[in-house]
C-alpha cells in the first residue's frame, strides 16, 4: 500500500493501536523516499465510519477525576491523560488530510508529517506509562476530543480554527507551566517527553496558522475575521479561556489582532 489516502482510510476505519502506528510510519517512510502516491481515487467516506480501540473507555470531560501531580497516582493519571490527546491527534491529522481533498501536496505532505510526529509522542509517552505497570487504555479518558473533527467534517476552514488552531494551541499555553512542576520534582523522563511534545506542538499549530490564513487568502477572506467568526461559532462557550501564553502563539503564527480578541475576555 503506497496510497496516502488509501493509508489514511486504513488508518481511520481499523482501531487497532499497533497498526495505526506501524501505518503511520510507514508512510512517512514512503514520502521521504518518494514513493508515496498523491491519487485521490476513492470517494471519502462518511466520518462516523472512524473507528477507534475499545479502551480506553471514554467519558464527558465532567465525569473526569482531577489529577494531583503530587502523588504517583496523579503522575500516572496525567501521563494517561496526555498520552490519549496525543493519540487522538494522529486520527486528528490523518482525518485532515483524507477528508480535505483537492489541495496543494504540501498540505498533504505537512499534516502527515504531524500524524508522524504525534505517533512518536504517543509511542514515548506508552513507553513511560509502561515503566509504571500501566498500558494505555487502562484508565478512563476524555470523550470530547473528536467532538470538533466531527462538528468541523464539512468544513476546512473550520477545522483548522478549530483543530490546531485552538485544541493544539492550548498545550503551548499550559504546557511549560506543568514543565515547570516536574523540573521542581526533578522528573527528568517527564520534563523531556513533555518539552518534546511542547517543540513539535509550535510546529503543528503553525502549520495550522499557515494553511489557515492560505486558504482564506484563495477564498477572499480576512484570517483574522474569519478566525474570530469560527471560533465564536462552533467553539463551546464563545471562545477559549486564557492565560494564553503570547510569545508561543506568536512563534505559532498567531497575530497580535487574533492574540487581543482572545485576551478580551
Amino acid at each position: 500500500m503506497n496510497n496516502l489516502f488509501e493509508i489514511a482510510e486504513a488508518c481511520l476505519h481499523n482501531p487497532s493501536i499497533d497498526e495505526k502506528l506501524v501505518l503511520t510510519h510507514h508512510a512517512k517512510s514512503l514520502l521521504d523516499e518518494g514513493q508515496l502516491d498523491f491519487t485521490s481515487c476513492q470517494p471519502v467516506q462518511a466520518i462516523n465510519q472512524v473507528k477507534f480501540p475499545q479502551k480506553p473507555i471514554l467519558q464527558a470531560p465532567r465525569y473526569m477525576p482531577k489529577r494531583n501531580l503530587t502523588s504517583q497516582d496523579g503522575v500516572i493519571a496525567f501521563f494517561h491523560a496526555i498520552a490519549h490527546v496525543e493519540f487522538m491527534a494522529i486520527y486528528l491529522a490523518w482525518d485532515l488530510l483524507y477528508r480535505f481533498r483537492g489541495l496543494p501536496g504540501q498540505f498533504y505532505q505537512d499534516w502527515l508529517c504531524v500524524a508522524d510526529e504525534e505517533a512518536q509522542h504517543f509511542e514515548l509517552l506508552r513507553q513511560h506509562l509502561r515503566r509504571f505497570n500501566v498500558e494505555y487504555g487502562d484508565l478512563l479518558a476524555h470523550g470530547g476530543l473528536w467532538d470538533h473533527a466531527v462538528e468541523t467534517a464539512e468544513d476546512l476552514l473550520a477545522r483548522l480554527a478549530l483543530v490546531p488552531r485552538c485544541m493544539e494551541a492550548r498545550g503551548l499555553d499550559v504546557t511549560p507551566g506543568i514543565i515547570a512542576k516536574f523540573t521542581a520534582k526533578g522528573d527528568e523522563a517527564g520534563i523531556a517527553i513533555l518539552t518534546r511534545i511542547l517543540t513539535d506542538e509550535v510546529k503543528h499549530v503553525e502549520r495550522g496558522s499557515y494553511w489557515f490564513k492560505s486558504i482564506c487568502g484563495q477564498q477572499g477572506l480576512e484570517p483574522e475575521t474569519q478566525y474570530r467568526s469560527l471560533i465564536s461559532q462552533y467553539y463551546r462557550g464563545g471562545k477559549p479561556k486564557g492565560p494564553f501564553n503570547r510569545d508561543m502563539r506568536k512563534m505559532a503564527g498567531f497575530s497580535d489582532a487574533e492574540l487581543d480578541w482572545l485576551e478580551a475576555g
